[in-house]
């Protein structure tokens, strides 16, 4: 390894698993390593050290990222054996303690404020992997260990997570950064602060047409399901300026939709208030602050209205928005952009009043009902976004079926599913009337087959229809065969067993107003376009949750 790294850079290799809001802090990771030197590549065999950026959002995402970790300790037993090997992201940040004993064959573990650090981190678990080699050609214990951790699966080291994690004092205990007796070298603040800025270098992983701008980090929400807080902090929002500067260098190098992310885009800029206070979740004190801000102040109406004043052809899309953080002025404020897609992000989780007390949701059934109303009144022609969880803890068949009423009756142009995922370390977890998996996979099932009869309507009504697109790139026949999506944050969003097929041909796949990347529906277009540009097409067809398209 030392002569190698002599000879060449160092080689990094990247996995970055779960949101968006991930996804920009393994861009960060990979910026802060080209600045310093370190090449990036995406064949594993010949990295010196493979980050794998993981997610901690629900039981089955954790699941995920530990088999992703094993499954690159395997692939470094069989390739090269001193590569390092570090875990990065919200598995950490919330398991700090109990990783290192259960995954020894990790040379690394770094937390949320150690992004901007990562290339010492990497040349540390390089160094730490070297020395873990070389007690292993001696015939040292720590091969057997190693050898013993990794024949398990990533169930049975997610149960262990969950049972250790039990025994753990919530308290938060002091950051851990060092080499740990004969373990790995761990990273991590118990309480992050970072937040990026416009000078973190970046390497964006994203198509060139689109990008994620991160407005802010945290959450300040109580809901009684969640562990994000634990895991990401306090909300913390970024300047302004510093989100208009990223803004207009992401559009002077072709960007033609920006994402906005947070945790709560809705609250954006309400901690940057002087002496703010973040008692103010709920609808009527969120409300009161804003209208007390100075007119100048950093709202997500001001940041949409200043970013709307950019010049450009190009979209604006917020994600994240909490429903007991509308305003009036937001719903306005969209309507008198035009730059702002007619599309919005928010998650509901439920509806029926009971459910939404248990949740700590902060809003009530009749407000959700009401603010839909204002926003379809007040932006016409907008797609709404949500999810909902079913098989909450006390949720009865009666509390279910009003929810399934709702989703008849609201007919939301994008709907996803999850089932609730009792996470250890929240107050959801520890609640009575918990519920089997038979009976939240059935649920799913039927609130999604109830949004299929309001998808297939929706596609319907776009026939005829000549809208303007971004296009995404040429689909190829996997793409075409492709029946669902899956996200750890919108659940399942499509379905395999439409009735409606794609004619035969060539296509190529764009997205509308009304489709997020990655988590929405997609328009086939018949014909030739610039990939990465908007054109207009005509609908001429559907599937049960697509459009198919023609150059209009």
């Amino acid at each position: 390894m030392k002569d190698r790294t002599l000879a060449r850079p160092l080689r990094v290799g990247l996995i970055s698993l779960g949101c968006a809001k991930n996804l920009v802090d393994g861009e960060i990771m990979l910026g802060a390593l080209l600045k310093d030197g370190i090449e990036i590549t995406n064949d594993a065999a010949q990295a010196d050290a493979v980050i794998v950026n993981t997610c901690s959002f629900i039981d089955s995402a954790q699941e995920e990222s530990v088999d992703t970790i094993l499954e690159s300790d395997a692939v470094r037993a069989a390739n090269q054996k001193g590569q390092g090997l570090i875990v990065a992201g919200c598995l950490p940040q919330r398991f700090r303690d109990e990783l290192p004993k259960l995954l020894p064959e990790v040379d690394a573990f770094m937390g949320i404020d150690q992004v901007a650090q990562v290339s010492s981190i990497v040349k540390r678990a390089i160094a730490q992997r070297a020395e873990k080699v070389a007690q292993q050609k001696k015939g040292a214990p720590v091969a057997r260990v190693r050898k013993t951790a990794a024949k398990r699966s990533a169930h049975e080291v997610q149960a262990a997570l969950n049972q250790q994690q039990n025994a753990t004092p919530v308290a938060a205990e002091p950051a851990v950064s060092g080499l740990t007796p004969a373990g790995p070298l761990v990273s991590v603040e118990p309480r992050p602060q970072y937040i990026p800025d416009y000078a973190t270098p970046r390497f964006r992983l994203t198509p060139r047409h689109f990008a994620y701008v991160k407005i802010a980090e945290g959450c300040n929400h109580p809901c009684s399901f969640c562990i994000i807080p634990r895991m990401r902090g306090t909300h913390r929002s970024r300047t302004l300026n510093d989100v208009v500067a990223e803004a207009k260098a992401l559009l002077a190098d072709g960007v033609k939709e920006l994402n906005l992310i947070s945790q709560d885009s809705t609250y954006y800029g309400l901690d940057l208030r002087p002496n703010h206070s973040r008692a103010i979740a709920a609808p009527e004190r969120f409300n009161a602050a804003v209208k007390a801000m100075p007119a100048e102040s950093a709202t997500i109406c001001s940041l949409l209205r200043e970013l709307n004043a950019l010049p450009g052809d190009f979209w604006i899309r917020l994600l994240y928005t909490h429903p007991a953080h509308w305003t009036d002025e937001l719903i306005q404020t969209i309507a008198e952009c035009p730059k702002v897609a007619r599309y919005v992000d928010i998650p509901l989780q439920h509806i029926h009043q009971n459910m939404l007390e248990r949740m700590r949701r902060e809003t009530s059934q009749q407000h959700i009902v009401d603010l839909l109303k204002r926003i379809r009144a007040g932006v016409p022609g907008i797609a709404l976004r949500t999810t909902f969880i079913v098989g909450f803890p006390g949720e009865t068949e009666a509390y279910f079926e009003t929810l399934l009423d709702f989703i008849r009756a609201t007919r939301f142009e994008r709907l996803g599913v999850f089932t609730y995922s009792r996470e250890e370390g929240t107050r959801a977890g520890m609640m009575a009337g918990q519920l089997s998996d038979k009976v939240k996979e059935r649920r799913r099932k039927q609130a999604m087959e109830a949004q299929h009869e309001v998808a297939v309507l929706v596609a319907e009504s776009f026939v005829g229809r000549t809208l303007k697109v971004l296009v995404e790139k040429e689909a190829g026949t996997n793409e075409l065969e492709k029946a669902r999506v899956h996200s750890w944050e919108h659940g399942f969003v499509r379905s395999s067993e439409g009735k409606d097929s794609m004619p035969r041909g060539r296509y190529l796949v764009a997205r509308g107003e009304a489709d997020a990347p990655d988590i929405d529906g997609r328009v086939y277009i018949r014909g030739k376009v610039q990939v990465g540009e908007f054109t207009k097409v005509k609908v001429v067809g559907h599937t049960d949750y697509d459009l198919i398209a023609e150059v209009a």
